[in-house]
Parts: structure tokens; sequence; C-alpha cells
């Protein structure tokens, strides 16, 4: 694969030069408004980052977002293939990452020379592929689509075209059992969602009779299965905000609960539990890479930074613009709304 992390150069600022009693908040501020910056934060950071963010919410929404402001700089806290998104879609801005090491499994799970091979071996199929993948694997693919358009951009390809759906196969077969299309997917899952346990979510259900169950897709079939409402992080957040219950399982990555706090602080929401029955599961060790410290440093040294060679950026930008084309706009969020 294409390395599109450029780390930190000679005379950088690491994190054993941080004086211990450097207010990190206060400088963030600082270096943002000096550098013209914008801060996204995906729902599934720590509170901390969530709260300094200009904007929270689901990946490309982010990056559809920064490349709507006049900023010279986008800090994207999440993991490297929302870099390349922001990146791809902003390509005059400069881009950086708290941790270059903070990826994906579902990106992992689908390398581009093996994406590729599969694509030969189904000629007749459109490849419909989810945004969690590399820019190389984005280039490789008719349209990109997110858990909360995937439904209704699928709906509007003829009945009779084979699809291949990639790289989350849960999200996949909930896609083909939604829309009743031709579906090959590839096996790759979330290793967040694929943990849930159904024997310790009905468990959980007696102890909260009353509780509605929310479920990102990316979910297995048999967690689906109990779900009230099955969606998108912000579809699961608007649902649990909007809904008369006060009671919610939440069978996503757990971080997405501080905004659910935030907006609806009377509720009561619960991680779903993994085998053991604990919610240790429902934290993405990705996403924890990122802290505040390494915040402020990719900030100051403009490192990690991303960088997508330009004709595979076009490349991946085609799926993409196809993927916006098809789909209305989201509405404005902020940090304080979102």
């Amino acid at each position: 694969m294409i390395n599109t992390v450029i780390e930190p150069g000679t005379g950088a600022i690491g994190a054993q030069n941080l004086d211990p009693f450097l207010d990190i908040e206060q400088e963030i501020n600082r270096v943002r408004r000096e550098k013209n910056a914008v801060i996204l934060a995906h729902y599934y950071q720590e509170p901390e980052i969530q709260d300094i963010a200009d904007f929270v919410g689901d990946s490309l929404d982010l990056s559809r977002k920064a490349a709507q402001t006049d900023a010279e700089m986008i800090a994207f806290c999440g993991v490297k293939f929302m870099g390349e998104c922001a990146k791809i879609l902003s390509p005059d801005k400069t881009v950086v990452i708290p941790d270059r090491e903070a990826g994906c499994s579902l990106e992992d799970s689908c390398q581009p020379e093996d994406f590729a091979a599969f694509r030969a071996q189904n000629p007749d199929h459109m490849a419909i592929t989810y945004v969690n993948c590399s820019a190389e694997v984005k280039a490789l693919s008719d349209i990109i689509v997110t858990s909360s358009n995937a439904e209704a951009i699928i709906k509007q390809l003829p009945a009779n075209q084979k699809i291949i759906f990639a790289p989350d196969r849960h999200l996949g077969a909930y896609l083909a059992k939604k829309t009743g299309r031709d579906i090959l997917s590839w096996p790759g899952t979330c290793i967040v969602h694929e943990q849930f346990n159904e024997k310790e979510l009905v468990k959980l259900t007696v102890r909260y009779p009353n509780a509605m169950i929310a479920a990102h897709p990316e979910c297995p079939d048999s967690i689906l299965s109990h779900a009230d409402h099955i969606g998108s992080t912000r579809s699961i957040l608007d649902y649990v905000t909007d809904h008369d219950a006060v009671e919610f399982i939440v069978a996503t990555e757990q971080h997405i609960i501080h905004q659910m706090d935030k907006a609806a602080p009377h509720k009561t929401f619960i991680a779903a539990p993994g085998a053991d029955g604990t919610c240790d599961c429902a934290s993405c060790p990705f996403m924890a890479m990122n802290s505040l410290e390494k915040l402020y440093l990719a900030m100051v040294n403009e490192a990690p930074r991303v960088e997508v060679p330009e004709d595979l950026r076009i490349k991946a930008l085609t799926p993409l613009q196809k993927m916006l084309d098809m789909s209305p706009a989201p509405p404005p969020q902020n940090r304080d709304a979102a």
C-alpha cells in the first residue's frame, strides 16, 4: 500500500519536550487560531477530544464540513482513512492526524491488491464500497457509501445489477436483506461491533426490561435481530434523543454515549456487552490511540501529515463524488449541537 502519512521531520517537538505544566487545551486553542485550523472529532473519540473539536460527527460528514470552511489546516481526530478522505476532498488544505498508527480493522482486512483480484474475478459486479477503506481501495471502487446512505444509494441502481460490497460483511448482509439485491460481500468485520454478544445482550435486557436497543449495522445479525433501531452513529444519536424512552442499550462504540449524555442528560445509556458480560469490547483501540497531547503536537509540527498522490486522489475522488451526487446533504452540525 502507498504510505500516505508523512512523519514529523528533524527538529519537530516531541512528547518528551512538553512542559508537564502546559495547559494543553489552551495551547491547542492558540495553535488553532495561529494556523487557521479546524479540529474534527469522530463520535468514537475520547470525550475530552470531542469537547475541544469544532465539529463532531461521522467521518465523511466531517470531511465535507471541513471542505466548506476557510481553514488552512484540518486536524482530524479519528483514524487514518478519515484523514485520507479529508485530503481527497480538500487537497489544498494541510491535513494532520494525531497518531499515524491509528488504523481500522475494516481497512486492514481489505488490501488493494486483494480487492483488485476480487473485482477481476467478478467483472459483472459493481463495487459499492464502505467509506472505511484505504484511498487505494476507494480508487478501485465504483461508488463509496456510508452506513447512513448505502441503502438509498443501492436502491437507485438497476434491480438486476450485481453488487460487490466491501469491506464489512455484516453491513453487506444487512443491506442485502434491506434491499433484496444480489450482494457479494467481502469478509471483513469491525473489531468493535464483531464482539457484541447475543447471550449477554439478552441478559442485559432482563435487567433493563424497558430499555430500547439501538445498533449499528456493522453488528452481526444476531445482535441486529434484537434491535429496535438500526442505523449509523448519527442515526442512533438522533433516535435515542428523540424517542420517548429513557433507557437505551447502545450497540456501537461506546464513546458516542458522551454526545448522548449531552443531548439527553435525563436518560440512561448502557453500552452493549461482550462475551464476558462487560462493556470493554465497546471501545475501539485504534480510536483510543489519539490524545490531546498528540493532537497538539500534530498541529504544531504539521505532522503526521496526510498526503495523497494526485493521480490516486483523483481516482478515489470519482466514486466519492458519485456518492455525494446520489445523497442529500447532511444537516449542519457543530460541537454544541452534535
